[in-house]
């Protein structure tokens, strides 16, 4: 790894691809989705998908400095919904990205996907265009749920998802689960795992539904379980899928051995990332700079799709420069423990003075009160909640907001 005389070295480097369109808005959903139109068949969707090919390459291309000699360890298409874009599509941004970038040998390329987009000559080809794990949004397998939830899809067709994903070539799949849902029993949230673990994912992601600014679901805000009941069904479910052989490695994410998503372990270990598309975040460090930048893209795609090759030198500063702003020191111990106290290990000690250029002493001054409150344990090889503090992560962020 590269140092620096500010002590920072370059951490593992991911890529991060942004498809804004979906078929329709979820009301709990606050990412950057924009529903598509249909064309003028009123079968398919009217996505531009060669001029936003060809803006993600002008994108990638204006961050190339920040690869600063590194592979991709992995790439997340995210949205949205990017299975709305064929394969011929995700095939081509794939090859511009090793092209400019470069592959490492081990690459986990993943795509999200919703059941209700799915084909199998669709999902055959993502495969073939190097796609090796697919994330399918399921969130329920109740017909009134999905019905709460906005979804376009059945509990039939999540199973039948997964079959077709395995038939197309997919031996790494992760299920999308949500629990605490409007009117919500603990026996139907365990259902809900129940039947994601008879189709036997690789992984699973089960998280709690937010209502966050912005939604529909802020606007008019359903009935939802209250804390002892979710408190309940969080306990019930582990324990569940522990003994399914899924465990919890992060703070909504299980898996077999070895399984993990290498890209948010990414995230959450505090390496870097490239981000292209509309309305998508990076993070990068510069060592000879000392510095740590976040950076965003704008995040209409009519916005995003303007930006022309002749005129990207004059508006390059509007896509990159406003929207990259260094971490500023006071804040960077605790944008590293909002991700790595998300891993159930933690990180290394090391890797907290390596990715942030700040010395350990940094985090002692809060640590001993942490310690005697029994939610942190003690900074000797890692750097890591208790498992009593793992469920209070935001008490234990608190103490550094405080300081930020």
């Amino acid at each position: 790894m590269l140092a620096s005389k500010h002590g920072l070295q370059l951490p593992p480097l991911s890529l991060y691809v942004h498809i804004p369109w979906c078929v329709r808005k979820c009301p709990y959903c606050d990412f950057n989705s924009h529903q598509a139109a249909r064309d003028h068949t009123d079968t398919e969707y009217a996505l531009p998908q060669a001029d936003y090919v060809a803006q993600l390459r002008l994108d990638l291309i204006s961050q190339l400095s920040w690869v600063q000699g590194r592979k991709l360890q992995s790439i997340f298409f995210g949205g949205g919904t990017p299975s709305l874009f064929s394969p011929e599509a995700i095939g081509q941004i794939l090859v511009m990205a090793e092209e400019l970038v470069g592959f490492s040998e081990s690459i986990e390329i993943t795509l999200e996907a919703n059941p209700g987009t799915f084909e199998q000559e669709k999902f055959t080809g993502y495969r073939a265009a190097g796609v090796n794990r697919l994330s399918i949004g399921v969130q329920s397998f109740s017909s009134t749920q999905l019905h709460n939830l906005g979804r376009i899809h059945s509990g039939e067709e999540a199973s039948r998802a997964l079959d077709m994903a395995r038939r197309a070539g997919f031996d790494n799949i992760n299920l999308d689960l949500m629990h605490g849902l409007p009117g919500q029993t603990e026996a139907e949230a365990l259902e809900d795992l129940h039947r994601a673990v008879t189709l036997a994912p690789e992984h699973i992601s089960w998280y709690q539904l937010t209502i966050e600014p912005n939604t529909a679901f802020y606007s008019a805000p359903p009935s939802t379980p209250g804390s002892q009941l979710i408190a309940s069904m969080q306990s019930r479910g582990r324990d569940f899928l522990a003994s399914e052989g899924y465990l919890r490695y992060e703070v909504s994410a299980y898996s077999g051995k070895g399984l993990e998503s290498r890209h948010n372990l990414n995230y959450w270990g505090f390496g870097d990332y490239l981000g292209i598309g509309a309305g998508a975040h990076g993070k990068v460090t510069l060592p000879e700079e000392g510095q740590i930048l976040r950076s965003r893209r704008t995040r209409t795609p009519r916005d995003y799709l303007a930006i022309t090759p002749d005129t990207r030198a004059l508006l390059h500063r509007a896509l990159s420069e406003p929207h990259s702003d260094p971490i500023e020191a006071e804040d960077l111990s605790l944008e590293f423990l909002m991700n790595a106290l998300r891993l159930v290990e933690g990180v290394p000690l090391d890797t907290f003075e390596r990715y942030t250029g700040l010395p350990i002493e940094v985090l002692q001054r809060h640590w001993s009160g942490l310690m005697a409150m029994d939610l942190v344990q003690p900074l000797e090889q890692c750097i890591a909640a208790t498992a009593f503090g793992f469920d209070y992560l935001d008490e234990i962020l608190q103490r550094f907001l405080e300081q930020a």
